[in-house]
């Protein structure tokens, strides 16, 4: 049986960190970070781009699904309404797939702190913060399994949501 770890969680709460390290210990594992199919520039937000990187989200997502090569189909994004859960999902062939459906979650002092080192290091820029901490309230009323980062590392976060998924292969476990 496959397994797809759908990670989600606002804005620097820790997604591609967390998900690097699944993908690394895991066999058999791929990772797909949302973000990447929003590579335009000009960035550019209307109806037709959201309906495009959705659709080619599911595209890779499905294709990794299908390829024996892998086992682990790891993929994270914002993901911060029910509505584009529901949307991926159903777009998805899950027949023989175990789903892992999680959202990072944190306190706003942590989120706070976080994107702030982000900002000064010239990662981002200051109204993620806002914009970010704004989200954190929708994350708690979505189906998923909710991890708290507050005060975990990276490396915990992904051990916890390794802990859980039952028979998938780690790395270095044989």
């Amino acid at each position: 049986m496959k397994n797809l770890y759908i990670v989600g969680g606002t804005m620097g709460v820790g997604k591609t960190t967390v998900c690097q390290i699944m993908k690394s210990r895991l066999c058999h594992s791929v990772f797909l970070d949302g973000d990447w199919c929003w590579g335009m520039h000009p960035f550019q937000v209307t109806e037709e781009t959201k309906r495009m990187v959705v659709e080619n989200i599911c595209f890779l997502l499905n294709n990794f699904l299908r390829c024996s090569a892998y086992e682990n189909i790891i993929f994270c994004w914002v993901l911060h309404e029910q509505a584009i859960w529901d949307d991926i999902l159903a777009r998805l062939s899950l027949g023989g797939v175990k789903l892992h459906a999680v959202s990072l979650t944190c306190t706003e002092e942590a989120l706070t702190a976080r994107l702030q080192k982000d900002v000064e290091a010239g990662i981002r820029t200051e109204d993620v913060i806002e914009r970010s901490v704004r989200r954190l309230p929708m994350y708690g009323r979505l189906n998923a399994r909710k991890v708290d980062v507050s005060a975990l590392s990276p490396e915990q976060v992904a051990e916890r949501i390794l802990d859980s998924r039952g028979c998938a292969e780690l790395r270095g476990s044989n």
